[in-house]
């Protein structure tokens, strides 16, 4: 059995636990919005058009934010087509996943359904096929006070009050060949620099997210980040950072360390963006919003649009099938994103509903909750108060894609006002358990309150509709604390959860 060690000091904070960190995103992708948030005809349905089922579900996850509309969708969408009377609302092309929209569900539907989820929105603006005037427009249609042409619009449709929507997007990958109006560094921060200005204008406390790279793994990636943020600098909050790992050709064991990838990520944009900060002699910190992150097997059937003249409403698109490994795997990214607490503000698990995401649903029928839920749910739940950093110590592996990896990974909170302690912890391992020690002399007289390990002797075994509770974070009865350390045992390929207070 492998053995590693864990030192937890309320000392030893690394900055607080942010709600938004627990955020999602929807986009207009798939079945998504159509048989996923929003089915009319659905028996579930509520007066709105909004399955129930999945209102459930998303505040059973805990999401704090949802980013809308998009996504690639964004760079090619026409916001007004969304608002008005639905029988006069146009049906459009997506061109970025070969479908078409027919607009049943725009800004007012999502802010209901917000509403209703009790999640805060994060709007994205077309800056690909569209610009400054545009994003003005979308805001005043959204945030502006009754008296001018598009509050009234808004009022006309039934919603006198001001949204007052804080977090926007200026676009979406614009470094990326694949995106409509795709543009270099420097047209990319031009016109999102003057769209941030201007913006501004209308409502100076808005909290502005600029594109970072699409993924570490881009050519231009860094070089950039540096771009974009040399322009606008003192005109934005945050940059974006985006990421998805799968499984490649069997290698479970890099799979498992993707996490590792994941802090590099992190740690290059910050030391980026603090070079420019240096740079451009500036007093304040940029810093990320990881606002697309997940599993994602981007090489399957399932990930192919359709073609040709096939241009359909909401097709099965992105639908990925979740296992053991990969709930696994999504724990120790949130475990990467905590540690983080310090330069990541807001980060958006792609996708919510059917396309690459926690939650599935049946057109007219069932809903469920794939393996990713649990560990997201879990961590929204009890991460609290202060993010600690971990003095860890375990054996090492070697993997193909990132070297020698431990096999133990961990993060832990605490709640100063209640004395609750939380530790979030992985085992990398492909093959053997890991009795871990923790040494809490820091934290005080502590009992364990709950303990709860996911894990399987299968870790290929996925939910369905038909099973989905088979295979549940489960009672992990090897917690014990003496003299003031606990040990757990943990299975290998898995992830756990531990409370104490």
């Amino acid at each position: 059995m492998l053995r590693g060690t864990l030192t937890i000091d309320p000392a030893f904070a690394v900055g607080p636990v942010r709600p938004r960190t627990f955020g999602s995103f929807v986009e207009h992708l798939g079945r998504c919005v159509y048989t996923g948030i929003y089915e009319p005809e659905h028996p579930d349905a509520d007066a709105d058009g909004f399955r129930s089922d999945v209102l459930d579900l998303t505040r059973e996850l805990g999401v704090s934010t949802v980013r809308y509309p998009g996504g690639n969708f964004v760079s090619g969408y026409r916001w007004e087509d969304g608002v008005g009377p639905r029988e006069k609302r146009p049906v459009r092309l997506d061109l970025a996943w070969h479908s078409s929209d027919p607009n049943w569900v725009g800004i007012d539907e999502f802010m209901a359904w917000c509403a209703k989820a009790d999640v805060e929105p994060m709007m994205a603006i077309n800056l690909g096929t569209r610009g400054v005037q545009e994003a003005l427009d979308v805001l005043e249609y959204c945030n502006a006070p009754v008296g001018t042409h598009f509050a009234d619009l808004r009022a006309a449709n039934g919603h006198p009050e001001p949204y007052r929507i804080k977090m926007w997007c200026l676009g979406n990958e614009m470094d990326g060949p694949w995106q409509i109006g795709h543009k270099t560094a420097e047209e990319y921060a031009r016109v999102a620099t003057e769209a941030a200005r201007a913006m501004r204008m209308i409502d100076p406390e808005l909290e502005l997210v600029v594109c970072g790279s699409s993924s570490s793994s881009m050519p231009t990636f860094g070089a950039w980040e540096h771009t974009v943020l040399a322009e606008s600098y003192e005109h934005v909050d945050l940059v974006s950072a985006h990421a998805y790992y799968y499984e490649v050709d069997g290698d479970l064991g890099s799979f498992l360390a993707s996490a590792v990838d994941m802090d590099h990520f992190i740690d290059s944009v910050a030391a980026t963006a603090d070079a420019v900060r240096a740079a451009g002699k500036h007093t304040k910190r940029i810093h990320i919003s990881f606002d697309e992150w997940n599993v994602w097997y981007q090489k399957r059937a399932e990930s192919r649009p359709p073609s040709g003249d096939d241009w359909p409403v909401a097709p099965v698109l992105l639908e990925d099938t979740y296992n053991v490994a990969d709930a696994v795997v999504v724990g120790n990214l949130l475990v990467s994103l905590l540690r983080h607490t310090d330069r990541v503000h807001a980060a958006s698990l792609a996708q919510l509903v059917n396309v690459i995401a926690p939650i599935m649903t049946e057109p007219g029928g069932r809903s469920w909750r794939q393996t990713i839920f649990h560990p997201f749910a879990l961590t929204a739940q009890h991460a609290k108060g202060q993010v600690l950093q971990v003095a860890l110590d375990a054996p090492t592996y070697s993997t193909s894609r990132f070297g020698e990896v431990s096999v133990l990974d961990a993060v832990a909170t605490h709640d100063a006002e209640s004395g609750a302690v939380t530790l979030f912890v992985v085992n990398r391992s492909t093959d053997a358990p890991l009795t871990l020690d923790v040494d809490l002399r820091g934290v005080g007289d502590v009992s364990v309150l709950e303990a709860l390990t996911l894990a399987n002797p299968d870790h290929t075994w996925a939910a369905t509709a038909d099973d989905a509770d088979s295979v549940l974070p489960q009672a992990n009865g090897s917690a014990a604390i003496a003299e003031g350390r606990l040990s757990v045992e943990l299975p290998p390929v898995s992830w756990s959860v531990v409370r104490l207070g």
